[in-house]
């Protein structure tokens, strides 16, 4: 087990690609505590986990929430007594349409999850990971954070920010010895995608599945990637296999190349 006894926090742990890292960092033996806003996905998500002879704790918690946060961490210390891996996953989609008709609070939403969550969690855990002088952080980017995607600015500019941050706070953690990398998907077969395809279907006045044939046909696979293949990209993070890595983007794209479609 890759994992074994290691402590882990997952945000955004009860659907797609949260809940499949929540799983998988299970199964390599990681003690695991699931965080999201929705309460009865990630307490199924612990218990199924716990039903399997694995340890696992749902905490209730809105990362764009400071003092949630601060809840969050200081309940798994008290629990578990340290935080080994974070994994900052939680985010929000936000507004599908052109920046000429952006509404500030749409703006500020997004970037309060997206990218300020990602730093107050960061931020608080990394209190407990220097006086132990390890850890590991695996924040969660995406592809729309490499390459501008047409009316989805906030989403893009706060993906875009996630992988400024990770490089940076890399530079400054990593005299503690604690590594912090980031992965980039791009379409991953799941309820966000879903979403995303029909919300763009809507604003450009065509179908979903038109939108999901256009999304993936320039990629070298020709198809989204599992959920389960972000997370197993997540566990090789945070074990020992990528003990030499920090500061880096994984991209796990399916070989897609820049098109805006």
């Amino acid at each position: 087990m890759r994992l074994k006894d290691r402590v882990a926090i997952v945000t955004g742990g009860g659907t797609d690609i949260g809940r499949a890292i929540s799983y998988a960092f299970a199964a390599e033996g990681a003690v695991v505590v699931v965080a999201a806003r929705n309460f009865s996905r990630i307490n199924e998500v612990a218990e199924d986990i716990k039903s399997k002879g694995g340890d696992a704790r749902a905490i209730q918690t809105d990362i764009s929430s400071e003092s949630q946060v601060i809840n969050m961490v200081q309940e798994t210390l008290k629990h578990y007594g340290r935080i080994d891996i974070l994994v900052n996953n939680s985010g929000i989609p936000g507004p599908t349409g052109k920046i000429a008709d952006m509404h500030l609070e749409q703006w500020n939403e997004v970037l309060a999850v997206n990218l300020t969550g990602t730093m107050l969690c960061c931020r608080e855990v990394l209190r407990d990971m220097e006086a132990r002088r390890s850890g590991n952080i695996i924040n969660m980017s995406s592809e729309g954070g490499r390459s501008g995607f047409p009316l989805r600015s906030p989403y893009c500019v706060s993906k875009m920010g996630v992988i400024g941050f990770t490089e940076t706070l890399a530079i400054e953690a990593g005299d503690y010895n604690i590594r912090v990398n980031c992965i980039s998907p791009a379409a991953v077969r799941g309820e966000r995608i879903i979403n995303m395809s029909r919300a763009k279907a809507k604003a450009e006045g065509i179908s979903p599945e038109e939108v999901l044939a256009r999304l993936t046909r320039n990629y070298c696979l020709k198809r989204p990637a599992e959920t389960s293949e972000v997370a197993d990209a997540a566990v090789f993070l945070a074990s020992d296999e990528s003990s030499a890595i920090t500061g880096h983007t994984l991209v796990v794209n399916c070989g897609a190349h820049i098109d805006h479609y």
